[in-house]
């Protein structure tokens, strides 16, 4: 049994459905989850600011990967 740790509703999650970093979402009082444990199962309330912290890297990461594809192009024409 896997309680929602913001409202205490009882979530219907199997171990076996769940990887950790899943993000789930209570039916009751909607609160984005993270699952941070599958054996049991254990789940953190995820804040606003944590979501935005993380499209915010995964935002980085894209600029970065197009500005390394940038310059291996610049090498090879240089070539």
């Amino acid at each position: 049994m896997v309680k929602c740790p913001e409202c205490a509703a009882v979530l219907d999650v199997d171990e076996g459905e769940v990887e950790e970093g899943e993000i789930l979402s209570c039916p009751e009082c909607e609160a984005e989850l993270e699952v941070v444990q599958t054996h049991p199962v254990l789940l953190n309330v995820v804040s606003d600011e944590d979501l935005d912290f993380d499209e915010e890297e995964e935002e980085e990461d894209d600029v970065e990967d197009f500005d390394e594809d940038l310059y291996e192009e610049e090498e090879d024409e240089d070539r």
